[in-house]
C-alpha cells in the first residue's frame, strides 16, 4: 500500500503588499509576462481598482496561483490566471476561478470574459472544463501607455 503523501493546506485570499515579488514570478515561471507589459506596473493598476479582484492561492506558505478579475459595469473580466508548474492539476486554478466568479458575482457582474493566446491549448481546456466557450469575436487592442520599449 502506497504511503499517502499530505498536500498543504490551500488558502485563497486578497493579494498582500508582501505578494508582490512572488506574484511576479510566479507570472515568469508561468510564461505570462511579456516585454512590454511591465508586471509590476500591472500590479499597482490592480491594486488601484476593485482590489478585492486581486486573488492568491498560498500552500505552505507559498504562493502557487494568482488570478485578477474585475467588473467594468458591463463584463466581468479575468487576466493573470497562474498556477505554479508543481501545483498544477491539484485544484489551483478551479479554486482561483471559483473565487474570482464569487468576486465578480457579488459586484453584479452578469458575464464573465477571459482572453488566452489561441496557442494555448492546455488553456483552452482548461476553462472549457469550468463551462467557459469561445465567443466569435475579435479582440482588438490599443495601448495607452507604454510600459516598456516593446
Amino acid at each position: 500500500m502506497a504511503a499517502r503523501v499530505d498536500r498543504p493546506a490551500l488558502v485563497i485570499r486578497r493579494l498582500a503588499s508582501a505578494d508582490e515579488e512572488a506574484v511576479v514570478a510566479l507570472w515568469e515561471d508561468a510564461g505570462l509576462t511579456r516585454p512590454w507589459n511591465d508586471p509590476r506596473k500591472d500590479i499597482a493598476r490592480k491594486r488601484t481598482v476593485q482590489p478585492e479582484g486581486f486573488i492568491v492561492a498560498v500552500a505552505a506558505e507559498e504562493i502557487v496561483g494568482s488570478v485578477m478579475a474585475g467588473y467594468d459595469g458591463h463584463r466581468g473580466w479575468v487576466n493573470y490566471l497562474a498556477v505554479a508548474p508543481h501545483a498544477r492539476r491539484s485544484g489551483v486554478g478551479r479554486s482561483l476561478m471559483a473565487e474570482a466568479e464569487r468576486v465578480l458575482e457579488r459586484l453584479g457582474c452578469p458575464k464573465v470574459n477571459l482572453q488566452i493566446r489561441a496557442t494555448n491549448l492546455a488553456a483552452v481546456s482548461f476553462y472549457e472544463a469550468l463551462g467557459y466557450s469561445t465567443d466569435e469575436v475579435i479582440s482588438l487592442g490599443r495601448r495607452l501607455e507604454a510600459d516598456a520599449a516593446a
